[in-house]
């Protein structure tokens, strides 16, 4: 018989994953309709009406299309007219001619720079060879 076997004693109890699972029902289940809310009773010292600029109760729980507690969708947009464009205010002005460029000389330049690189890769390279050997040799003797 091997030492783990019949080890596992069953769990009795609420389940470990229970914290995060979705409720069965009740309000916030995601699953379900949505919760019917029913609108608070306006104040009768401050009556709504459609001139006020007090909105009444019923418009704070319910959507733009009537539903309560839903989301409608964003709001119907309108295209603008068929070639319409920002007014321009200021127009740019034309761009200016470059300076041309000495083919000749630039290809010397590089040539020159190229040189450079590899002087110092090489030089770079010399020294570690030279401290390669150095700490080789300090190794073996």
């Amino acid at each position: 018989m091997v030492a783990s076997d019949g080890v596992t004693i069953p769990r009795t109890g609420p389940d470990p994953d229970d914290p995060w699972r979705r409720p069965d029902s009740g309000e916030g289940s995601p699953s379900g309709p949505p919760a019917e809310r029913t609108p608070a009773p306006a104040d009768a010292s401050q009556p709504s009406s459609p001139g006020s600029s007090v909105p009444d109760a019923a418009s704070d729980v319910a959507g733009p299309s009537g539903d309560v507690g839903g989301y409608s969708g964003p709001p119907p947009t309108t295209a603008p007219p068929p070639g319409w464009r920002p007014p321009v205010h200021l127009q740019p002005a034309p761009p200016r001619q470059l300076p041309g460029q000495d083919m000749i000389a630039l290809d010397a330049q590089e040539q020159r720079a190229q040189r450079v690189t590899w002087a110092i890769g090489a030089i770079a390279g010399a020294v570690l060879v030279v401290l390669t050997c150095l700490l080789c040799t300090r190794l073996l003797f």
